[in-house]
């Protein structure tokens, strides 16, 4: 025999309040560059799109574009927010040569791309527009200044400088380190019939470890900037 309660039905639950229910916090840029900051460091800058961000932040895609234009927006924003992991100290000490402390700055600048392989390759298209890429400017400009280059020399050395690193960045991101470099292998097996100097230079074009190649390069564009010809600077 059933029980009085055995075909009861279950009482239908309250309904509830949305003053009870928490409140989602309000989207912002800095919310949202904030959260990609997030997905890009668990995950890689692949999955740092506005629908994974909406996700995250509970909302819908469509009330991200409010404040990012555009996923390339995004991700120079994520790279300007990295870019406060550079030691901008070089540029404040001034002690020791201007060129070495510009070849530290930059090299931190590097290391802050290594850390963070995916976003290396999206630095070399992105325009970063905030306050750290402009602290960035700021600290190489001074270290040019203070080495007595010109003005329009620093100005547009700039890029030059920060291209390289960015490109020694994304290489070293795209880079497959358990096998042999392709490059390499075709340059030392280059026939000296048809290459004689590429032969000849074989073994001093692959030679050197990666950070005194660095340097090097490094060195080489400081000096070249510094000795290159005034740039004809226009308003066209």
């Amino acid at each position: 025999m059933n029980s009085p309660d055995s075909n009861s039905t279950p009482a239908a639950q309250p309904p509830r309040s949305r003053r009870e229910r928490p409140a989602k916090p309000a989207l912002s840029r800095d919310g949202i560059v904030a959260a990609a900051v997030r997905v890009l460091r668990a995950e890689g800058l692949g999955k740092v799109t506005m629908r994974r961000l909406a996700g995250e932040l509970d909302t819908g895609p469509a009330s991200l574009y409010v404040y990012v234009r555009n996923t390339d927006e995004l991700h120079a924003a994520v790279l300007d927010a990295l870019l406060a992991e550079v030691d901008l100290t070089p540029a404040r000490d001034a002690s020791g040569d201007w060129r070495d402390r510009l070849t530290a700055l930059l090299t931190s600048y590097l290391d802050m791309l290594f850390r963070h392989p995916s976003l290396a390759r999206s630095a070399l298209t992105v325009r970063p527009a905030g306050e750290h890429y402009l602290d960035l400017v700021e600290a190489l400009l001074s270290l040019l200044l203070a080495g007595g280059v010109s003005d329009a020399r620093a100005a547009w050395g700039i890029d030059l400088l920060l291209m390289y690193a960015t490109a020694t960045a994304a290489e070293h991101a795209g880079r497959a380190e358990d096998h042999m470099d392709p490059t390499a292998a075709a340059i030392a097996a280059a026939s000296p019939a048809r290459h004689p100097e590429l032969a000849r230079l074989s073994t001093t074009l692959v030679a050197g470890a990666p950070s005194s190649r660095l340097d090097w390069g490094f060195a080489a564009l400081i000096a070249g900037i510094a000795a290159a010809p005034e740039p004809q600077v226009t308003d066209a």
